[in-house]
């Protein structure tokens, strides 16, 4: 039986042209990605990326447009699900009250599970920014209709 890890992940891009990224660490594990996770049993798409935002953030998000679905394989890196991740465009439907980072894993507490948030410019934003290579692929295409949208 193939097991299939399937993600939610929202591109939200203030008016300033910052696109949100999501700094975390897990069990020793450090990753820079976009914000969201994965689909609890019962849920759809919208639905689970609402719920991350609403967890992550503590904000509510609309849907833009779908943006990407994986279109190539990619196992997972904490075990052997293959992982299927969407990413729509999403704004906040009110301010973000978050405690905003300028570096890199700038965590306020220490333990097993650490996030932080920080903006970056979409124009700066390089692939090596984030960590994992669907995130990556997005990164590209994000940069591709960024240089379009000028």
């Amino acid at each position: 039986m193939y097991k299939f890890n399937v993600r939610v992940y929202g591109l939200l891009i203030n008016d300033k042209n910052e696109i949100l990224l999501s700094d975390e660490e897990e069990y020793g594990f450090r990753f820079s990605k976009f914000p969201g996770g994965g689909l609890e049993y019962g849920e759809g798409l919208i639905d689970a990326l609402k719920r991350e935002f609403l967890e992550e953030c503590n904000t509510e998000v609309e849907i833009l447009k779908h943006f990407y679905t994986t279109d190539f394989f990619i196992q997972s890196a904490f075990n052997d699900s293959q992982v299927i991740s969407v990413y729509y465009l999403v704004k906040s439907v009110s301010e973000l009250m978050l405690n905003f980072k300028v570096n890199v894993f700038d965590f306020d507490t220490e333990g097993d599970l650490l996030q932080a948030f920080r903006w970056k410019n979409v124009k700066d934003l390089a692939v090596d920014d984030v960590t994992f290579p669907t995130d990556q692929k997005v990164v590209e295409l994000l940069k591709e209709q960024w240089q379009k949208d000028l």
